[in-house]
């Protein structure tokens, strides 16, 4: 746990209360909005790009905004709800997934090296161990149980694992590391959140849940249904605790996902959103500490059925729609080349000042 002052705004679970929330600087946000508006074009004609870079600089507390360095951080463990058919493979996919990131060879690999972005492997709840030096160990415990039958996790296991995500961030800051990919590697892991985006949501099962990485109608049918015996089992829809709802129904990737959404706030980093499962994570963080918001990026929207919807909650819009679902951070690392190009027409594009243009003034 972290013991520090808070500064943010927004009420806050008890177990979050000494957590020291930066807040966005609002005059550095003033002067990046101005840069925007001087550079020699219409205003505001570059939509999202122009206000991602204004929340970066808010963030940074700079208006010279810098992504230099960059990490994805892949959160790897394993669910016990696999047990109940609902997925195509078994949980001996997550460790050897899990291996793949880690030596480089995997999907986030490749396109992580195409964004200039380090991929790190962080086994969170594995069930079997990946046998290879480059991943980080935080194991909580070798999966969760069934949220079918029961919990998935304890409350201070949900809590380890929460925490764990927020020292990670502390750990990339460190390293010199200036924005957060979230991702996350576990099989079984669309049905803990779906699950958890119907109790969110306050949304039938059916009406937010897909076929994850491939199931047939029959399996559709499967899945949807221990959802729905998961959430009656353990009384998830009255559940008014973020934290023991992800005990609940959750995974340790969310969980740390979830940490890792407050610890940009506690760091004061961008923390960019993938996919369903990161956007589950980032909803459980707002409802946790709420002004951790203002420091995560929409990055695109999922195929899956809850993705708009839980973005629409946050009050956050994508600007990737590619009909993406792969994981593992893919469609978040996406977001970076754009920010790049954001970035380079922020800085060097020619200014009203420097031509015979005459400024655009809003106009009301």
């Amino acid at each position: 746990m972290i013991f520090v002052f808070w500064a943010g705004t927004g009420t806050k679970m008890k177990e979050f209360e000494n957590l020291e929330i930066k807040k966005t600087d609002t005059s550095v946000i003033k002067k990046a909005k101005k840069n925007w508006d001087s550079i020699a074009k219409p205003l505001g004609s570059l939509g999202r790009l122009e206000e991602l870079v204004i929340q970066m600089a808010g963030i940074f507390g700079d208006e010279n905004v810098r992504i230099d360095k960059r990490c994805a951080l892949i959160a790897c463990a394993d669910n016990g709800v696999v047990a109940e058919g609902v997925t195509q493979a078994d949980s001996v996919v997550t460790a050897s997934v899990a291996r793949e990131i880690a030596e480089g060879k995997s999907n986030i690999n490749i396109m992580g090296n195409a964004a200039n972005v380090d991929v790190y492997a962080v086994d969170v709840g594995m069930l079997y161990d990946a046998e290879c030096g480059g991943i980080i160990n935080r194991k909580v415990a070798r999966g969760t149980k069934n949220i079918a039958q029961g919990p998935a996790m304890s409350k201070e296991q949900a809590l380890q694992a929460v925490n764990t995500g927020i020292s990670l961030v502390g750990e990339m800051k460190d390293k010199g590391y200036q924005i957060i990919v979230t991702g996350e590697m576990g099989i079984g892991n669309t049905t803990t959140s779906s699950a958890l985006a119907a109790v969110l949501l306050d949304k039938d099962a059916a009406k937010v849940t897909g076929r994850g990485s491939g199931l047939t109608t029959e399996g559709l049918h499967k899945k949807i249904e221990t959802i729905n015996r998961a959430i009656a089992i353990n009384n998830a829809a009255a559940q008014d605790d973020p934290l023991l709802l992800l005990s609940k129904l959750g995974g340790y990737d969310i969980a740390a996902m979830t940490g890792m959404f407050l610890g940009g706030a506690v760091y004061g980093l961008p923390v960019l959103i993938d996919g369903i499962i990161s956007s589950v994570a980032a909803l459980l963080a707002y409802r946790l500490v709420p002004a951790c918001r203002d420091f995560m990026i929409a990055t695109h929207i999922t195929e899956e059925p809850a993705g708009m919807a839980i973005l629409d909650m946050l009050g956050l819009k994508p600007v990737i729609h590619a009909g993406m679902y792969l994981g593992e951070g893919t469609g978040a690392v996406c977001m970076l080349p754009l920010l790049d190009i954001a970035l380079d027409e922020y800085r060097y594009a020619h200014r009203f000042a420097d031509t015979d243009i005459a400024q655009y003034e809003e106009l009301t």
